[in-house]
């Protein structure tokens, strides 16, 4: 989700900005994730060896640049480690990607509202994930019940953590539309928006097994439908294969995957 990050949240942008630049204290052994990545990483398991320990590396690069720090949690091994799998996972196919629009992640225990109040008085807490725009370019806020949800449930279709970078991915052109020219060069871009409301109308029209949410927008559209590509491959072959092919082009599969 895309909102405009209010102004509670300059005391936690001050102290990223002092605490980003001082050495981090998270010493993590690369090797040591296999196991949490078998365990909770569906898209890590279906890789081969060669690559996993490579999608490791990416894991290590991704923590080396981006800070990410707890809000009211201290986090463990496993909070960074899905973080991280959310920023690989849809750019494993570029040899090279580096998120220039992102500087760090602020976990929050819970899902939270507006005006980012997450306790258990607070009202009207839907927000799952958000990446800031204007004067807060850079952050991103992931709930971390909701990114611990979207890799533990393997059949929902829904990753809040993959959603969230998706919209990162979506916005390196300077605008959040569906339609990233990084991975949608313009002679695809026309088709690309034909199938986009194609699929946005059977949505709407409650005709298709991509989630509601897909449908309000284009570039809600494209975070929806790449959770569901990332997540269920297989399902998303079988009953969208023009979606399927058009996704697997975008974000370039074919180099890694098997399925």
């Amino acid at each position: 989700m895309l909102y405009i990050l209010p102004f509670i949240l300059l005391v936690a942008i001050a102290v990223y900005a002092f605490t980003r630049n001082k050495k981090k204290t998270l010493a993590l052994a690369t090797n040591d994730w296999h196991l949490i990545l078998i365990a909770h990483v569906a898209f890590y398991k279906r890789l081969d060896v060669k690559n996993q320990a490579h999608f490791r590396k990416r894991l290590q690069a991704f923590l080396d640049e981006v800070y990410v720090e707890g809000v009211d949690i201290g986090l463990t091994e496993l909070d960074y480690v899905l973080v991280a799998a959310s920023a690989v996972i849809p750019v494993f196919g570029f040899k090279e990607w580096q998120y220039n629009n992102l500087n760090g992640v602020l976990i929050y225990p819970d899902s939270f509202n507006e005006d980012l109040k997450f306790h258990d008085t607070a009202a009207d807490k839907r927000i799952l994930g958000m990446v800031g725009t204007g004067q807060f370019e850079g952050q991103m806020i992931l709930s971390r019940k909701a990114l611990h949800s979207g890799f533990s449930n393997k059949t929902d279709k829904l990753n809040t953590g993959i959603h969230e970078f998706i919209h990162l991915i979506d916005k390196t052109d300077g605008l959040t539309d569906g339609l990233p020219k990084r991975l949608i060069p313009h002679k695809y871009s026309l088709p690309w928006l034909h199938l986009m409301h194609k699929e946005m109308e059977a949505i709407n029209n409650k005709k298709s097994d991509l989630r509601s949410y897909g449908g309000t927008s284009q570039q809600e559209f494209f975070a929806v439908a790449a959770e569901y590509f990332f997540e269920r491959p297989k399902l998303l072959k079988r009953k969208h294969p023009a979606l399927y092919k058009m996704l697997e082009d975008c974000f370039q599969t074919q180099s890694y995957s098997s399925w």
